[in-house]
């Protein structure tokens, strides 16, 4: 199976309405959902000597995700403030993402060493480690960087060169729209895929031949809470991706003749993005069911740590 390796920003979601809080980050959370998955995965990044980060690494720790290369540093942990209102939830950054952005992980050569032991790596635009994305890609990783809903069109031209594949929130843009950002991700900018996901509408996906589409499962079904939702579909579609495609390059070996058509090849494309979507959107609902991100609460009034 692939292995799998985030790299980047961790937070504490702290839940004002309950009074819990919950670890997660989107560079955390791929980790964390590639585990639950059976995959072997880790977690890089900066965490701060604070009682949030004690709590992310122990969580993050107990779930089997290797954070042996980790930072450890005087600071302080990103905090995202959950607020429900009416039953909408606000989420407010509350120290603009703390040690993480204040602190941005560098990728020295012993890093980059460690990093190319695992088959993909995943970072975000959360992660502030854009001027290192290149490291990474140059080392020959698969290199997945989510933009989250925090980009524009100068944004993805300026970041797309440096990875493999872009992931976006598609935000209430239509599809014709976004169809044309995921175009140019890939037939101008050199990603490999492009993939937008856009709540009840579901995700859209291309690879520079087709554009694939997929609404969730029981979108109006019941819902504990929706928080990293985004980042299980997409740990559940790349990992699914990444070992399938591998399964043909076992089939290869070492043939000198092609042994399928090209036609082939584009079916079995067609058929694995399909169930890759498919995938994904399995393991969002399934984490829609879930309390925080993958859970590991813990009251505000927790002693100092």
């Amino acid at each position: 199976m692939a292995r799998l390796v985030g790299i980047g920003d961790n937070v504490v979601d702290l839940n004002y309405t309950t009074g819990i809080a919950y670890p997660g980050g989107n560079c955390v959370n791929v980790a964390v959902f590639g585990r639950m998955l059976h995959h072997e995965t880790a977690y890089v990044g900066k965490i701060a000597k604070d009682c949030w980060g004690k709590v992310i690494l122990e969580a993050v720790r107990e779930m089997g995700v290797d954070v042996s290369r980790c930072e450890l540093e005087k600071g302080e942990t990103g905090r995202c403030g959950i607020h429900l209102t009416d039953g909408d939830r606000k989420i407010v950054e509350e120290n603009d993402a703390g040690l993480v952005k204040a602190k941005p992980l560098k990728i020295t050569e012993e890093l980059l060493t460690y990093i190319r032991t695992f088959d993909v790596a995943h970072s975000s635009c959360y992660s502030h480690i854009e001027s290192e994305l290149k490291k990474i890609k140059d080392a020959g990783i698969p290199l997945l960087y989510d933009f989250s809903d925090e980009w524009t069109e100068e944004v993805l031209k300026a970041i797309c060169p440096d990875i493999t594949m872009a992931f976006f929130s598609g935000k209430d843009l239509p599809e014709k729209e976004l169809k044309r950002y995921l175009g140019q991700c890939v037939d101008e900018y050199g990603c490999e895929l492009a993939v937008t996901t856009i709540g009840g509408r579901g995700a859209i996906v291309y690879n520079g031949r087709k554009f694939y589409t997929k609404p969730p499962y029981n979108y109006g079904g019941p819902v504990v809470d929706t928080t990293g939702a985004g980042d299980s579909w997409i740990t559940a579609f790349i990992c699914t991706f990444f070992d399938n495609r591998n399964y043909l390059e076992l089939l290869k070996g070492n043939l000198e003749d092609p042994f399928v058509k090209e036609e082939d090849i584009h079916d079995m494309e067609d058929c694995l993005l399909e169930y890759c979507m498919c995938q994904g959107n399995l393991l969002a609902r399934k984490n829609c069911m879930v309390k925080g991100s993958f859970g590991y609460g813990v009251t505000f009034a927790e002693p100092e740590m």
